[in-house]
């Protein structure tokens, strides 16, 4: 039988991290008293967790909304823009090729290990992940859903080809030799980076080999809707949990956040691991303020273990 936390109950377990005096919070995650009631909270539960940018961060992906992040002049990517205007792709495709070898290096960090040690614990039933960098299957996770897709693929609009990324980006160079790929540029999220006005007037864009269609990520921008099926296999595995743990993610997207929902109505616990709070802080049993990278690890070795 499934143990239920009632509000009242998840009332008592709430909490965060409030530093004396002002002081910033904790960042590493094995100092911080929520340890112990975090492990005590998913222990001998079957865990699905929800994964957002913040545990990309320290394997050098920024973020969009996390506590060190610049504020951007520009927004992101739009699906309505992307699709209808060719001038807003060049610029898409242009800061891309710049920007892409960075999320194609990065290598996943310990907070990533440390999910992939749960799972083949037993511990954890599987990941849902609102980034697109692949880290997760890259670290060694088997059951990830990826809400957003993933760049490492790309997708005709056309005729749904579908083809690898870095075989795009072999094309893109070879069409504008003039680009200075390894050229210093400032990173963005979702693999975007700075480029001049001038340098994406000058970029040509490589269409499908077979239609001639407009080549798009294989992601999710904003905007667009998360795939039916997707949806549905998230839900299932929550579905299917006895808790929730989030890490890295402030849950403003609601893309990421109606999982949060859905295991708040089924009554299962909820756990929140991120920098700065969340939406779905009133809906968890415990907050914990802490950098995924040195949190995870040590709630791993005493839930795993």
């Amino acid at each position: 039988m499934r143990e239920r936390v009632s509000g009242s109950a998840a009332a008592r377990y709430a909490a965060r991290v409030q530093p004396p005096d002002g002081a910033a919070a904790p960042a590493d995650g094995t100092g911080s008293a929520l340890l112990g009631d975090a492990a005590r909270l998913l222990r001998g539960r079957r865990v699905v967790a929800l994964t957002g940018a913040g545990i990309s961060t320290e394997s050098g992906i920024p973020d969009y909304r996390g506590p060190g992040t610049l504020q951007r002049a520009r927004s992101p990517m739009q699906h309505g823009e992307f699709v209808r205007d060719a001038a807003a792709r060049r610029r898409y495709w242009a800061r891309s090729v710049i920007g892409w070898p960075r999320v194609a290096a990065a290598e996943p960090n310990p907070a990533h290990a440390a999910l992939v040690a749960m799972e083949r614990s037993g511990a954890l039933a599987g990941i849902i992940t609102q980034n697109v960098d692949r880290l997760h299957a890259r670290a060694g996770s088997r059951i990830v859903i990826e809400l957003h897709g993933a760049l490492a693929e790309v997708a005709c609009l056309g005729c749904g080809a579908r083809e690898a990324r870095a075989a795009l980006q072999a094309r893109l160079i070879a069409l504008n030799p003039w680009l200075d790929v390894d050229a210093a540029a400032a990173a963005a999220p979702d693999g975007d980076a700075d480029l001049t006005a001038a340098a994406i007037d000058r970029f040509r864009v490589e269409d499908c080999g077979g239609c001639g269609g407009v080549l798009k990520p294989d992601v999710v921008f904003f905007g667009g809707s998360v795939p039916r099926d997707v949806v549905g296999a998230a839900y299932a595995l929550v579905d299917d949990a006895d808790a929730l743990l989030v890490v890295g993610s402030s849950l403003a997207v609601y893309s990421g956040y109606r999982f949060v929902r859905r295991a708040a109505e089924r009554g299962a616990p909820i756990a929140i691991v991120n920098l700065g709070p969340t939406r779905g802080d009133p809906l968890a049993a415990l907050c914990w303020e802490a950098r995924a990278g040195a949190a995870l690890p040590a709630l791993a070795a005493l839930v795993a273990g």
